[in-house]
């Protein structure tokens, strides 16, 4: 029998008796169509819309001042008298293994903080978890400004300080992805990364403004100033509400359904809030239906998640392989590589304005598939400028290739900013069902920060021994993240949350995403409305959505959902 027969919404034995939602109590039995609600036009940017965004979107920030803050400061000269460990041409210097190391921990304590920001999450709420990660991260910060000389304290301080990071780089998008107005979810989730650039160019800014000060204060004081960003975060979540599906998990229901009429600035009654309360009704109904507790490693078992959970690994490993970094940490042609690293962080910024439109006007996978090549072709001619053209032991001997490699690389930074930063947040946070989705970001974004580190701690010894022809390796990334996007992603811009997991759930062929529509009349087949048991191979049968008509003695026995996932015949 074709899946979505077996797996549809609830109907009873005489198939006459509909489950529909209340719009007062939010339960089955009521008005028959949510659709007759309150009509009055949604209001998409209300101030309480934009208030969440900005708020929210410091965690961003948080990353991106705490990243261009530690470039800057291995260049200070107090900074490398205090913590160098070798002589260059006379002066303090680090060796590529201290760099490496002080650059390097924040991503691994990133990548544990992103691991263990799920379970915390599922218990306390996002809201608060937000603030508790803010105040670790504070602390990190701490470690490091009352250090004297031990370059080790600077390295456990940035350690603590990227648990913080790291948690907030999980909590920011699903936060945003539950309390966002569906229509602008994908805008505002990106906000997250262009908070991450606006970070890293102010931080850039501030180095420029304290490099020529010889004393502590050239990189105690960014780093000081790094204390005001998490409490602007923390005081301001004190004031938003809760996400309305974590809030319906733990049983308060008034308050979940207060949140999303807010969100979507419209009354209670209003047929869009009646119909996102209805959906969240029905994945928490059929995750408890299944019976038992469900374990973690379900990310890998459940319907179709070990794709989309290697898929969003994948994805956040090729963002980290496009190379972004790899420019931040060169400055071409310009004696002041501050000015350079304003520069860039600049147009880093300024682009990424333009990914806020592209990722709701253009769809996910056009505007990867574009970007990829894109930053393909820059890269290119980068390296081979670089290494054929530029003379790298005096740079300002050939202008002219060091002019053509800073234009290349504003016009690579200016592609990844528009497409490969934002949308890939934005995509992990679309394409998993409820019941996994934090865990499964968690991992996802584990992923951004493992590769995050590498690049950080071996780049300076890659550069060392093939110079400029690195670039090569990124441009070969970026040329296969094209095409990784092309037969893997499946196209999610207007979309809800519910028909991203069908598609999936269904093997919808990712280059025929974009034309499908969910079929008419029918219920979505999504995770979250079947009633799995504990590992998320079987189905339990039942008045469920997704379970279709059946015999009373069929009720109680379950069926194994195949590879392909679809149901097979018991």
């Amino acid at each position: 029998m074709p899946l979505m027969q077996r797996l549809r919404g609830a109907v009873h034995k005489n198939g006459d008796e509909k489950a529909v939602v209340d719009g007062a109590a939010g339960r089955p039995g009521g008005s028959p169509d949510v659709e007759k609600g309150n009509q009055e036009p949604v209001k998409l940017l209300s101030a309480r819309v934009i208030s969440m965004g900005l708020i929210v979107s410091m965690g961003g920030f948080i990353f991106g001042y705490d990243t261009g803050q530690i470039s800057g400061f291995l260049e200070m000269s107090d900074f490398l008298n205090r913590f160098g460990n070798t002589i260059q041409k006379g002066k303090p210097a680090f060796t590529n293994v201290r760099s490496g190391t002080i650059v390097g921990l924040l991503s691994i304590g990133t990548l544990i903080g992103a691991i263990g920001a799920a379970p915390i999450a599922n218990a306390v709420g996002r809201k608060y978890s937000i603030i508790f990660w803010n105040v670790i991260f504070c602390v990190g910060v701490i470690v490091q400004i009352s250090t004297q000389h031990h370059w080790y304290q600077i390295v456990v301080g940035r350690w603590v300080a990227g648990l913080g990071v790291g948690a907030l780089s999980v909590l920011t998008p699903m936060y945003q992805s539950e309390t966002a107005p569906r229509q602008i979810r994908g805008a505002l989730v990106s906000c997250y990364q262009l908070f991450i650039t606006l970070g890293i160019f102010v931080a850039d800014c501030i180095n420029f403004g304290t490099e020529k000060d010889t004393s502590a204060r050239s990189w105690r004081l960014p780093m000081g100033l790094g204390f005001i960003w998490p409490v602007i975060m923390s005081a301001g979540m004190l004031f938003l509400p809760e996400t309305p599906r974590w809030e319906y998990r733990k049983g308060k229901i008034d308050s979940a359904r207060t949140t999303i009429a807010r969100s979507y600035g419209v009354p209670e009654d209003h047929w869009e809030v009646r119909r996102e309360f209805r959906e969240i009704q029905e994945k928490f109904d059929a995750e408890s239906a299944g019976g038992g507790k469900h374990q973690w490693w379900e990310v890998f078992t459940g319907p179709r998640m070990a794709y989309r959970t290697l898929l969003g690994m994948a994805m956040q490993m090729l963002q980290q392989l496009t190379g972004a970094n790899f420019f931040f940490y060169y400055a071409t042609g310009i004696n002041n590589s501050f000015v350079t690293a304003m520069i860039l962080g600049g147009v880093n910024f300024g682009c990424t304005f333009g990914g806020l439109y592209v990722v709701e006007h253009f769809g996910r996978r056009r505007a990867l598939i574009f970007g990829g090549f894109w930053m393909f072709v820059c890269f290119m001619v980068f390296a081979s400028v670089g290494h054929f053209s530029l003379n790298q032991n005096n740079p300002q001997a050939t202008p002219g290739a060091g002019a053509a490699m800073i234009v290349f690389a504003c016009l690579f930074i200016a592609g990844y900013a528009m497409t490969w930063a934002p949308i890939v947040w934005a995509l992990i946070g679309e394409i998993y069902p409820s019941r996994y989705r934090a865990l499964a970001m968690g991992l996802a974004t584990s992923s951004n920060w493992t590769w995050n580190f590498l690049l950080a701690f071996f780049t300076p010894f890659i550069t060392a021994d093939i110079d400029y022809r690195y670039g090569y390796v990124f441009a070969a990334c970026n040329f296969a993240g094209a095409f990784v996007v092309y037969f893997f992603v499946c196209e999610t811009q207007g979309k809800s949350l519910e028909e991203i997991d069908t598609m999936y759930i269904l093997h919808v062929e990712p280059w025929k995403s974009s034309k499908w529509t969910p079929p008419q009349g029918e219920d979505l087949v999504t995770t979250d409305a079947l009633h799995l048991t504990p590992g998320g191979r079987d189905i339990r049968k039942g008045n469920a959505p997704g379970a279709g008509t059946m015999e009373q003695d069929e009720r109680e026995k379950t069926q194994t959902l195949g590879e392909d996932g679809r149901v097979a015949n018991p």
